[in-house]
């Protein structure tokens, strides 16, 4: 699998990911560390990469732009240090892979995550 890490995310969980066969690269490494929100979404969908992120305006980004790529993995825990960050992404891979394949947010928290598959439709008012 392929990943963008947002600059959030520590460079230990882009080594954890090279280290079990994924191609990631960090922001800093393509000097976009000042890239904005949109940017970086539109470079990981032109990559076709999975974003990691602590950034919930990924979130709103996907919900507002009614897109099915790319997935975005959104970490919301106490713990942000890269090998907590990399025990739950070990999980969420093991247990999401299809669903970030084909585009999916994922929400990590502590002891659960959410999962919603893009495009994220509004229901009708």
């Amino acid at each position: 699998m392929r990943f963008l890490a947002d600059a959030g995310i520590s460079p230990r969980t882009v080594e954890f990911l090279r280290l079990r066969g994924h191609d990631a690269v960090h922001v800093r490494e393509l000097a976009l560390e000042r890239a904005t929100d949109r940017e970086l979404v539109d470079k990981a969908r032109g990559d076709s990469r999975v974003l990691l992120t602590f950034d919930l305006d990924f979130g709103e980004i996907l919900a507002l732009g009614v897109v099915d790529h790319p997935s975005v993995v959104i970490f919301r825990l106490t713990n942000e240090r890269a090998d907590a960050v990399n025990r739950r992404l070990e999980v969420v891979l093991a247990e999401q892979a299809e669903a970030l394949n084909s585009g999916a947010l994922v929400l990590v928290a502590d002891a659960r995550y959410r999962v919603r598959r893009l495009p994220i439709m509004r229901s009708p008012e």
